[in-house]
């Protein structure tokens, strides 16, 4: 009886993410009061915690909570690894990531595309291409190859930026070391005007 019932507000919980919260909340706190180490609900509830409360240390303690009672449950780890890259916990989401890569059935696409997003935060924007190239290979629908497309001309688009600036750096070194005192004069003049 009791697994029935926590089927039913597990299922009012899926049913009303994330456009009736209240519901969800209440649903999924009945849930996890029968069945405490259900991991639906766990992730569900970090999902909440982290999307729609920002909760992150909350939300991240849901999902180890989660990883502790079943490691081999693939719907854990994008939402998990996404949640670490946007709490800047970088060095856990690469351990996240090479571990994910090792479960039978996880969705290898996505777990590619959170890493092509670690490596965009830290500027690693050759290693992200690569990552997202990687996650296209894996894709098995066509709005997922699209969306990685986009992802990837954001990713160029930043790379070119950055070399950019690199390439003005240098010039602007160069000339001060060439010609100290006229630069200084010239970029006061410039400023000037």
């Amino acid at each position: 009886m009791e697994n029935n019932l926590h089927n039913n507000y597990l299922f009012k919980a899926l049913d009303a993410y994330p456009y009736e919260l209240e519901k969800a909340a209440e649903a999924l706190n009945y849930a996890l009061s029968y069945e405490p180490e259900n991991v639906k609900a766990l992730c569900l509830m970090a999902k909440l915690q982290s999307e729609q409360l920002g909760n992150y240390e909350t939300a991240k303690a849901y999902y180890e909570k989660a990883l502790t009672v079943k490691t081999d449950y693939p719907d854990i780890y994008p939402d998990f690894i996404r949640l670490l890259v946007n709490n800047d916990d970088f060095v856990e989401a690469q351990k996240l990531i090479d571990f994910a890569m090792t479960i039978k059935g996880i969705d290898k696409a996505s777990i590619q595309l959170n890493q092509g997003y670690l490596h965009e935060v830290l500027s690693e924007f050759e290693k992200a291409e690569d990552a997202l190239k990687e996650a296209k290979m894996f894709g098995l629908n066509n709005d997922f190859y699209y969306y990685v497309d986009e992802v990837i001309k954001r990713v160029t688009k930043k790379r070119e930026i950055k070399n950019n600036k690199n390439r003005t750096k240098e010039t602007v070194e160069k000339n001060d070391i060439e010609n100290p005192k006229t630069n200084w004069f010239q970029n006061r003049l410039n400023n000037l005007l």
